[in-house]
């Protein structure tokens, strides 16, 4: 039951006076002091009490999935360069031949899928629904499209590094890096369909600069002319299928047809240059020695000579090639073609930085033809010169075309003691890579059986040739 005070009975009002006049009934009269009822509380148990703080709005729990979303946007930048360089070590680490099928065929699909997500941005812009198979991933398509772009600037990147060691195609390398890089990044992202036509374009040409030359079996001017043409198809056929999406035609010059054939007329022009390295020729391995002789048919036997003592430090920054009369340096390389590749030509150029007249060479270098075995190993060849003098010198390796492939740099100068010499001798071999030590070439023999020695076990050799000397002071010896 609740119960009131009822107001002082001293105060009057009009609207509760009777209007006839007639005095009220006694029984009609409340006493003064009596208690006045409101309302029944209705039959049942009374109302259990409310916590007052159960009346304050509380925060809800966050899920683990949420705590990981709001983790991930504190720490965006570290993201973006954790899965950058996560990515990338990858790529290193699985990379694979040049004329690996899966590589060629992964990064194909790569393409297609690049391109129809470009395709499919035209056809559903921002505010349009989405296919409805698309629906509940159409959001990431913008982190895919630049998954794809960063996966092929990496396979790309990685291959051309092993295919130079030259000065200006490492610059076309960076550029590569540079691109992958902020390809990772918010604001080159937002500037659309420009850079990411320009990029499809570049990924384009690059795929089939790799590609034809390992289904061709040859390599020049005229195999990379073939795949910039087929860039610029595929621009073409971008821009015609943009064309049915979006029937713009200043927008499809600006955004498809400009960036596409730029891209192409620089990749060209990058070409005839130099900039872009010999795809798909690689140096493995490359040193200069003092003597390089052939032990038996697939063994080679590497001399050099260190004259720094560990315990005389004056000694440790000596010139890499220490001359005594009759001395020559021997350049010894191991080059990489694919599976079934034509023979080619490759010249040896030695360069003499003179002291008045600067870098100058003799003749036009040292032509050889070499041959493709397909393995990993490569070929190995090695050439020397018979001028040398102290100073600093450097030796090229280039296509016939005048690409180069490989440099390597190394000072000469005259050998001070009169004490013997204290060489060092190493062991190439065909599946080795990196020469093998004495010691570790002593182990090698002691673990195979008797006869059959690691470089042994190959085919028989190809027949000879005889030296080619095409500068008055360059000697060399083709090895198989």
């Amino acid at each position: 039951m609740v119960t009131a005070t009822p107001p002082n009975t001293s105060q009057k009002t009009e609207e509760t006076a009777d209007p006839s006049g007639a005095p009220p009934a006694a029984s009609d009269i409340a006493p003064t002091n009596a208690a006045v009822v409101l309302t029944e509380a209705p039959p049942g148990p009374a109302p259990a009490t409310v916590d007052p703080d159960d009346l304050v709005a509380t925060a809800k729990t966050p899920t683990l999935m949420e705590k990981v979303q709001a983790f991930r946007t504190r720490h965006e930048k570290w993201e973006m360069a954790a899965f950058f360089f996560g990515g990338f070590l990858y790529d290193i680490i699985s990379l694979s031949r040049i004329d690996d099928t899966l590589t060629m065929v992964q990064s194909f699909a790569y393409l297609l899928i690049l391109a129809s997500l470009l395709l499919l941005e035209q056809r559903y812009p921002e505010g349009t629904p989405p296919p409805v198979l698309l629906t509940k991933v159409w959001r990431w398509r913008e982190d895919a499209i630049h998954f794809f772009f960063g996966s092929l600037l990496s396979v790309f990147m990685l291959l051309l590094f092993k295919s130079t060691s030259g000065f200006m195609p490492y610059l076309f390398i960076v550029g590569l890096f540079g691109l992958l890089v902020a390809n990772e990044l918010p604001r080159f992202r937002q500037l659309g369909p420009i850079v990411r036509v320009g990029l499809l374009s570049l990924c384009v040409t690059m795929y089939f600069a790799f590609l034809l030359p390992v289904l061709i079996g040859r390599m020049g001017f005229w195999v990379f002319l073939l795949a910039v043409s087929l860039g610029c198809a595929s621009v073409f056929g971008l821009m015609r299928l943009m064309e049915r999406l979006r029937p713009d035609v200043e927008y499809v010059v600006r955004k498809v047809a400009l960036p596409g054939f730029g891209v192409q007329a620089a990749l060209l022009v990058f070409y005839l240059v130099g900039v872009i390295p010999p795809i798909p020729l690689a140096v493995q391995y490359s040193g200069i020695f003092h003597e390089v002789k052939r032990v038996s048919p697939g063994l080679y036997q590497l001399t050099s000579v260190d004259d720094s003592i560990w315990y005389k430090p004056w000694t440790w920054f000596g010139p890499d090639f220490v001359m005594r009369p009759g001395d020559k340096p021997y350049y010894f390389f191991r080059i990489f073609a694919p599976k079934n590749f034509a023979p080619y030509k490759v010249r040896v150029r030695w360069y003499y930085d003179h002291p008045e007249k600067g870098w100058t060479t003799s003749g036009n270098g040292f032509i050889a033809n070499v041959t493709s075995n397909g393995t990993d190993g490569g070929y190995r060849y090695y050439a020397t010169t018979s001028n040398l003098k102290p100073g600093n010198w450097r030796v090229v390796l280039e296509t016939e075309g005048g690409h180069e492939i490989n440099r390597l740099s190394f000072t000469a100068g005259a050998d001070t003691r009169a004490e013997p010499r204290d060489l060092k001798v190493e062991y190439s071999t065909l599946k080795e890579i990196i020469p093998l030590s004495a010691e570790e070439w002593e182990k090698e023999k002691a673990r195979k059986p008797a006869g059959k020695v690691p470089g042994e076990t190959t085919p028989p050799a190809p027949a000879p040739q005889a030296p080619m000397e095409e500068a008055p002071m360059m000697e060399a010896a083709p090895t198989p």
